[in-house]
């Protein structure tokens, strides 16, 4: 599995931690997995999404929050996990998360797992994991057989178009001086 490759899965009382890095003394805090428990509960009890909620933690303290959005805001993108990192990423003034835990709900759906490679946490607990999801209409599997899919085969087509001038945006970051790498 390529997710396994980058991260060791653990299990620590009654949620899971991927990580790159642990020892004996760096273990997880369950007060934070209950706050993004509690987020899950109170957000989605107020009409913002759906049960999701996630924080994202540096040096033991929370510095963002983050709660399920899609329905209220009209936006597929908006999930817990995402809205956590976007206002971790801001608070920080960076956009890597080195040296901070996020802690979510629930076991990252296909989206948030490529928002959580980019921004490069540390570690990532999750509280119920994808087959608890699915079991209340949140299945995410017809995303992970798509990708494994040509994209010609895909359900969604995806056409490769003016791919010459497109890369001409490519190298003009190529050239670009003083260009910020991520």
């Amino acid at each position: 599995m390529y997710f396994a490759q980058f991260f060791t899965i653990c299990h620590f009382s009654n949620f899971f931690c991927l990580f790159r890095h642990c020892s004996s003394m760096d273990t997880p805090n369950p007060e934070f997995m209950r706050e993004a428990i509690r987020l899950s509960i109170e957000k989605m009890q107020a009409g913002f999404g759906g049960p999701f909620g996630a924080v994202v933690v540096k040096d033991g303290q929370i510095i963002a929050r983050g709660f399920n959005q899609v329905t209220s805001t009209n936006d597929p993108t908006c999930h817990a996990e995402v809205d956590a990192i976007r206002k971790a990423c801001a608070t920080l003034g960076t956009f890597q998360l080195d040296d901070c835990d996020l802690y979510t709900s629930c076991e990252p759906c296909p989206m948030c797992l490529g928002a959580i490679y980019w921004a490069r946490p540390r570690r990532v607990f999750y509280g119920n994991n994808k087959q608890d999801a699915a079991a209340i209409g949140f299945d995410d599997q017809f995303i992970y057989e798509e990708l494994e899919k040509p994209l010609d085969g895909r359900r969604i087509p995806m056409v490769e178009l003016l791919r010459e001038e497109a890369l001409a945006g490519f190298r003009a970051w190529q050239q670009k001086e003083g260009r910020t790498d991520y």
